[in-house]
């Protein structure tokens, strides 16, 4: 273990070099989130017939969003699934082959450290917004909510990074994977209830959605945080989500042991 915690100190170091980058990125990236606030808040000030959309009044609403921000910090993963790629592209994950250090951990490591930093990083400029909104921010009913919520967000995390190293993984087979992630990113900005909250779609669409992991990468944790999962659903959620890490873990390793054979790297 003293080798992923040197890995996860290198991590730390070199992210620190960046921090600036990360407060440009945290305060800008609260500009779509106050577009989509006041886009709501126009929809709920039109309304005259209820004061709530699909079960959600407009404070939960906005807290909706505001949970959204703050575990995305967590969990997201920024470029992480790029400099994968780039190791197998430039021949990088040669020295890892050779050395007693497992490449998924190793990348895990670096995963970790960076969401550590820019968590921290973030959290004045997303802080500063949500007391600004804290009219609005709903808090958990009860403790073990929020301890729920918490166990979530790092099966969170580790579905986020197991999905991203499983899409690096392809870079094996075809020589760039810009396409297949961009095109990853988009559904999961749709099906994890990123854009929205999934229970205002249709019934049947939402638990078809419910077969993927996608909600469980972002709805999931923010409808324990709020409420809208509660009781035996929030034990049968993270088992759920326990079996989708689970899955992915065992794909991300499949892949790997594939990719490898069929790896070649040459010069250096």
């Amino acid at each position: 273990m003293r080798k992923y915690w040197h890995v996860i100190n290198v991590g730390i170091q070199n992210t620190l070099v960046y921090r600036f980058n990360f407060i440009v990125r945290s305060v800008f990236g609260l500009i779509p989130l106050a577009a989509t606030i006041f886009l709501w808040r126009a929809v709920f000030n039109g309304r005259t017939d209820s004061a709530t959309v699909a079960s959600y009044t407009l404070g939960e609403m906005i807290s909706y969003y505001l949970i959204v921000t703050i575990v995305d910090a967590l969990t997201a993963v920024t470029d992480d699934d790029w400099q994968m790629a780039g190791d197998i592209r430039d021949g990088a994950i040669s020295q890892f082959l050779l050395k007693p250090i497992d490449y998924l951990y190793y990348r895990f490591c670096l995963f970790f450290s960076g969401r550590m930093i820019y968590s921290s990083v973030a959290l004045v400029p997303v802080g500063l917004f949500i007391l600004y909104y804290r009219g609005f921010f709903v808090l958990p009913e009860h403790a073990a909510t929020f301890g729920w919520f918490m166990i979530s967000i790092v099966l969170t995390a580790m579905l986020q990074f197991l999905i991203s190293f499983t899409m690096a993984m392809l870079a094996f087979w075809v020589l760039e994977v810009s396409t297949f992630i961009f095109i990853l990113f988009a559904i999961e900005y749709l099906a994890s209830g990123h854009l929205f909250p999934l229970d205002i779609l249709p019934p049947a669409v939402g638990k078809a959605l419910y077969f993927t992991p996608f909600p469980y990468q972002m709805f999931f944790p923010v409808s324990i945080y709020l409420g809208k999962t509660t009781g035996a659903a929030i034990w049968q959620g993270l088992i759920i989500q326990a079996f989708w890490v689970v899955m992915l873990y065992g794909v991300a390793r499949f892949a790997w042991s594939r990719g490898i054979r069929r790896y070649a790297a040459f010069g250096g």
